[in-house]
């Protein structure tokens, strides 16, 4: 149950259109529910603002869509992350709807389009293609979060001027996230040129030497620029979280 479903229930008792015990019954099952492997937290926007996302990995498609009915179920939205084809095939095949997108691994069962309710653009930054699965991730969740969101594919530091010609877009964005790998310097540089939070999402893309994105995390650790924020390891969902919960503000 989300804010707006409680509200709707709250309009309906005072208006004497649902009785109080209807009305209890309703919230006895609003903290969770039980399935047969989950404890699904259908609280969650209420608590936080946003609903519980399933992350895909370590589960069968029977499993993800046995979280996915009883999220349905309490009248929310669902995301599932980090889905491979095979399982979003099977997931969608046994609940006869839902939507895939194979980049960024999202599976997603609700409206075509989210209302926007960020008061500004969530802008997703990444410094080569081979980062952008990461990107898409984050770009995927942020809209599904109810953003605004554009993308800038392809501007890392090797061939700075593509950044630089895109300076105005960057400006104009009220959140970005910033998604590079090898040495991670892209986020310090768009931090330099922003007065916005940056949100930087190191990848494991790179060379022996970065340590699968270590090497990146710990630059954007390190970064010089003080409005940038560091998510772990191709944490794309991650970012895209926080980056929504600043755009709310």
């Amino acid at each position: 149950m989300d804010r707006e479903r409680l509200r709707e229930l709250l309009e309906s008792v005072r208006r004497g259109d649902v009785e109080t015990e209807q009305a209890l019954e309703r919230l006895a099952h609003m903290p969770f529910v039980d399935t047969p492997h989950a404890r699904v937290d259908t609280h969650r926007a209420l608590r936080q603002g946003l609903p519980e996302v399933v992350y895909g990995p370590g589960k069968t498609p029977e499993q993800i869509a046995e979280v996915v009915a009883a999220q349905r179920d309490a009248g929310l939205s669902v995301l599932v992350t980090r889905v491979e084809p095979v399982t979003a095939e099977r997931v969608i095949a046994s609940l006869r709807d839902g939507s895939y997108d194979a980049i960024a691994r999202i599976l997603w069962f609700g409206p075509t389009e989210a209302p926007i309710v960020g008061k500004g653009t969530v802008l997703v930054v990444s410094a080569g293609t081979s980062d952008l699965p990461v990107a898409a991730e984050a770009a995927a969740v942020a809209r599904r979060y109810g953003n605004s969101v554009e993308t800038l594919h392809d501007v890392g530091v090797a061939g700075i001027h593509r950044l630089l010609a895109s300076s105005q877009r960057l400006r104009e964005a009220r959140v970005l996230i910033v998604v590079a790998g090898m040495e991670g310097a892209l986020p310090s540089v768009v931090g330099g040129m922003v007065d916005k939070p940056v949100i930087a999402v190191p990848t494991s893309v790179g060379y022996g030497a970065s340590f699968g994105g270590v090497a990146a995390l710990l630059g954007m650790l390190t970064s010089c620029a003080s409005n940038v924020c560091v998510v772990n390891i191709d944490n794309g969902f991650g970012a895209a979280h926080v980056a929504t919960l600043v755009n709310r503000l």
